[in-house]
């Protein structure tokens, strides 16, 4: 199996999240790619193609909410995961996983969720959704997540 694994990231956490979930479907026997939705990576010749970024404003990131996580001190990219969905991925008839980090109240959305609606609006087959929780200050991921990532990916590997 050959795995792709889309992300976006500000403070680091989704793409620790996404390096976890990459260690788990390796650990299944996968060959991964781990690349940034700004370098306009398309699903060509994969298999399953997971797709994740923290959760901003109960949704996607966006160019604002990206300026405002800049403000912050974060590293933000000029594009991101929204923007490569809108593009042409090429991912009619593929295998794919939403995840997102987000913040742990019900009131503080999924990126995840946003993610997988476009990626059913693509024709992708959506597999799985997971959120992954983050909190403190500064945002850390809580403990536990990244086991919780890598057995995801294990699992998606099957």
């Amino acid at each position: 199996m050959h795995a792709l694994i889309v992300v976006e990231s500000c403070f680091g956490n989704t793409s620790r999240i996404a390096a976890a979930i990459a260690d788990g479907l390796r650990s299944a026997g996968a060959e991964v790619t781990v690349t940034d939705a700004a370098s306009g990576p398309t699903a060509d010749g994969h298999d399953l193609v997971c797709v994740g970024a923290p959760t901003h404003n109960l949704g996607l990131p966006s160019a604002r909410s990206r300026d405002e996580a800049a403000r912050r001190g974060a590293k933000v990219p000029t594009t991101g995961v929204a923007e490569w969905l809108a593009g042409d991925p090429r991912l009619a008839g593929v295998r794919t996983a939403a995840f997102d980090t987000a913040l742990p109240s019900a009131f503080s959305g999924s990126a995840a969720k946003r993610i997988a609606r476009r990626l059913r609006a693509a024709h992708a087959s959506v597999e799985g959704r997971e959120s992954f929780t983050v909190a403190g200050s500064p945002v850390d991921l809580a403990a536990g997540e990244l086991d919780r990532a890598r057995a995801w990916g294990a699992t998606l590997a099957s």
